[in-house]
């Protein structure tokens, strides 16, 4: 309580205890019974302020909750069921003051006999069963250790961390150290046991003030997470706002980004575009109408909101430009301009201004490839095959075309020895532990070629038929046989493609090797 601006609320709790300690002091004198019943007026005053301020906080809750559900919506029927809750434990407390002053009533201008009121006789029957608390007293905290509670279930994140640990704060029912005991004291026995029924009631007219006080913060603290919501930067989102929506090929792309708050639990009461009225959903609305003419258009309209029982129109401004209907496809092949047999041919296809997802194209031995637009074809039999395109536009109406591509075997390899080709020299002992081979030169694909077989030819000699990409012990014979400057044929390479077998490439050609 020490240090900073004290609320009125505040100095209102202070004044008691200090009334509180100076009763103490002069022994129940009965200018201090007066002041508590004073204290105790005030503090029910307050509390009908309180009240009225409440009622208007909630009125202007339940207009926002009309005015957009989405935002406040929830918080409004969180606030209903607090409130229930505070009014049902102040009537509670409200109910306790007047079964005790019962024998005391108020006098016209609303005052206690607070001379009267100087035992305990009331508070004690009620609260104790000799030196044990009753089952009232029990009910009694229990309303005070469960209100905290019940406002965090009801709450949950609406409620700051702060704001929450004051409330629980406010209603804490530990056991408190008494210096005249010199010892803790239950919170019921220091608070209530044996005090002056005037003094009682003004404590429990203070709890009511409590509640009230936690129902002002709560609504206050809904408010103000909304205030900071819509004052953080986060609110904001960068929105590119080009010239126009459409630009010629070379043409200076021209428009300015500004930062636009959107919030997604904000609903119009109606959106008009062009004339029309369109759906409004969560922050936005979405609109649909016929794109007209080619060339440039405005969209116009206006955001109708309602704000405190008046509309809010926020205009809306902005253009596209109409270009004219696609006709045609783009059919590229990624290598040349003829599919090749025995092997995947990658291909682009796409519809000019229709996305990917809208596309499809179909041909024999065409499968579709990971990426958007992309296609691999491995063509069958014949010279010839045609890729037919369908697309979808965005207003639902079909658009085809079609493509005939030329069917070409994969060219005759060349052969190789030691994977050389032509005319190769070198030692005996070389030719010997060497690998027949086969190149494919100036073709675009990457294929794997599997030797499976070979002629091989010494001057002089038989020919000798290998299976096989290596010299068996036939050939190897004949050519252990052959002097310096001799030639070595070696013809007939059969190859094949690996992973396909049985697609055997045409006729080799040969590789001479000489021996040094």
């Amino acid at each position: 309580m020490a240090g900073g601006k004290l609320t009125p609320r505040q100095k209102m709790i202070n004044l008691m205890y200090l009334v509180f300690i100076a009763m103490l002091a002069l022994n129940m004198s009965k200018e201090v019974l007066s002041a508590f019943g004073i204290l105790d007026k005030k503090i029910v005053e307050s509390n009908s302020i309180t009240d009225t301020r409440n009622q208007s906080s909630f009125e202007q809750l339940t207009q926002k909750a009309v005015d957009q559900p989405g935002q406040f919506g929830d918080k409004k029927v969180k606030v209903e069921k607090i409130r229930a809750i505070s009014k049902e434990f102040n009537d509670y407390l409200e109910g306790i003051k007047t079964q005790i002053t019962k024998k005391y009533p108020k006098d016209k201008e609303g005052n206690y006999p607070c001379e009267q009121m100087d035992k305990s006789d009331e508070i004690d029957n009620m609260f104790y069963k000799g030196d044990r608390e009753s089952s009232d007293a029990k009910k009694f905290l229990g309303y005070i250790q469960g209100y905290a509670g019940k406002i965090k279930a009801i709450g949950g994140s609406s409620i700051a961390d702060v704001e929450m640990k004051k409330i629980e704060k406010r209603f804490a029912t530990e056991a408190v150290y008494s210096e005249k005991a010199g010892a803790k004291l239950p919170w019921l026995d220091y608070n209530y046991h044996h005090f002056p029924l005037i003094a009682s009631v003004t404590k429990l007219s203070q709890i009511q003030a409590d509640i009230k006080a936690t129902e002002s913060d709560v609504m206050t603290g809904m408010f103000q997470s909304d205030l900071v919501a819509a004052a953080s930067l986060t609110a904001y989102q960068p929105i590119v706002v080009p010239e126009k929506t459409a630009f010629f090929q070379g043409e200076a792309v021209k428009g300015k980004i500004i930062l636009g708050k959107f919030d997604p639990t904000l609903v119009a009461k109606s959106v008009i575009v062009n004339g029309s009225s369109v759906k409004a959903s969560a922050g936005q609305a979405e609109f649909s109408f016929g794109a007209g003419a080619v060339g440039e258009h405005d969209i116009t309209g206006s955001f109708n909101f309602d704000e405190n029982g008046k509309v809010i129109s926020l205009p809306i401004k902005g253009n596209y430009v109409v270009v004219p209907r696609p006709n045609s496809a783009t059919i590229s092949a990624d290598k040349m301009n003829v599919v090749y047999r025995g092997v995947v041919n990658p291909m682009t296809i796409s519809f000019a201004g229709i996305s990917d997802n809208n596309v499809t194209a179909s041909a024999p031995g065409m499968t579709k490839g990971s990426k958007p637009g992309q296609y691999n074809i491995k063509p069958g039999q014949g010279t010839e095959m045609t890729i037919n395109v369908t697309a979808k536009l965005p207003d639902g109406k079909p658009v085809s075309d079609k493509k005939t591509f030329r069917i070409k075997g994969i060219p005759a390899p060349a052969g190789t020895i030691r994977g050389e080709q032509g005319l190769v020299k070198g030692p005996k002992s070389s030719l010997l532990v060497s690998t027949v081979g086969a190149k494919l030169n100036d073709f675009d694909f990457e294929v794997g070629l599997n030797v499976v077989g070979f002629n091989i030819k010494v001057t002089g000699k038989p020919t000798v038929v290998v299976q096989g990409s290596k010299l068996n012990a036939q050939a190897q014979a004949v050519i252990a046989g052959a002097g310096r400057g001799d030639q070595v044929t070696i013809s007939e390479i059969k190859v094949n493609l690996v992973g396909a077998p049985g697609y055997l490439l045409p006729k080799t050609s040969v590789v001479i090797y000489e021996i040094q």
